[in-house]
């Protein structure tokens, strides 16, 4: 099949490429290069994609030719997005409704005389949450974001539901909890947090460390995508939880990373961040339902693979 892959150069985007790839797929990844986190890294991760069924172009969602970049494409799988809770604030909000709004509605229209399309994959969060009312959580439960992020990422799903409703395109939207994992980009948690610990650097924690997460191994995620994209009883607009049902402390999860690590931490506790909310859990009855799919990787040997792939290039 022929495959298009947003954001194809970040940590979700190469890894379901590769995957995609090493199934016999044809992929055309797209990506913006935004200089959010290092560019370097965005290079390395297409550098790690050899494949001659795989076309790379470089460029904004909101200016390419979208007509002859999904001519032909069967599947696609919208995994680009300005991320990031906390520097949503302020005059970078204009960055975010481009990027996850903007170039999501683009993206859809154009997608609507597709004649080959049989399923469009929008990479949601759960940030729409907010402080939400239950855990685990269900996506029937009234999404209340904290954080302009979560507004955008947000605004995006109900685009798709309005899309797939009024256009029928065949849209499904993924709530990811925590993707982590080798590769995972520098400016989230358990990469700052391994970096440190092998170079001997203080770790900062925003908040007590006493916040609960749902972490979900990249691994994991990638399966999530190809479960909803092949599977037979997806029904257009359909939204499901993507998480890998670990629920633990920050705390935690820096007891698990010293035993790893085999030597202490250097912890500093530092002001919680406007945006942050105390707790994530995804409840995800749903996708299995629909898919099968289940998480399969733990907490302890995801974040052990990550620790070593971390001792390599961090």
């Amino acid at each position: 099949m022929r495959i298009l892959v947003t954001g194809a150069a970040g940590f979700v985007g190469s890894n379901l490429s590769k995957r995609l790839l090493s199934e016999g797929h044809t992929v055309v990844g797209v990506d913006l290069m935004t200089d959010y986190y290092e560019v370097a890294i965005k290079r390395r991760n297409l550098a790690g994609i050899e494949s001659p069924n795989f076309e790379f172009v470089e460029g904004d969602l909101n200016e390419l030719d979208l007509a002859e970049l999904l001519a032909g494409v069967e599947i696609i799988f919208h995994e680009a997005g300005q991320p990031g809770v906390r520097k949503s604030w302020g005059k970078s909000f204009s960055e975010y409704t481009r990027q996850n709004i903007e170039a999501t509605q683009r993206l859809l229209e154009a997608a609507t005389v597709l004649d080959t399309l049989q399923r469009f994959v929008y990479a949601s969060s759960s940030s729409i949450y907010g402080n939400a009312e239950r855990y685990p959580t269900m996506e029937s439960d009234l999404p209340k974001p904290v954080s302009p992020y979560g507004v955008t990422k947000l605004a995006g799903e109900h685009l798709v539901g309005l899309y797939a409703s009024n256009f029928g395109l065949p849209t499904v939207a993924l709530r990811y909890f925590t993707v982590y994992g080798p590769g995972q980009r520098t400016d989230m948690a358990f990469t700052r947090f391994i970096k440190a610990a092998i170079h001997g650097e203080t770790i900062g924690i925003f908040g007590d460390g006493t916040q609960i997460r749902d972490f979900t191994f990249i691994d994991d995620v990638v399966g999530a995508n190809l479960a909803v994209a092949f599977g037979e009883n997806v029904p257009a607009g359909s939204v499901f939880n993507v998480a890998g049902g670990s629920n633990v402390s920050v705390n935690d999860v820096l007891a698990l990373l010293t035993e790893i690590h085999g030597a202490p931490l250097n912890v500093d506790y530092q002001e919680r961040v406007n945006g942050d909310v105390f707790r994530t859990g995804g409840d995800t009855t749903a996708i299995h339902a629909a898919t099968g799919w289940v998480a399969g990787v733990p907490l302890a040997e995801g974040l052990r693979r990550q620790y070593e792939w971390g001792v390599g290039v961090l």
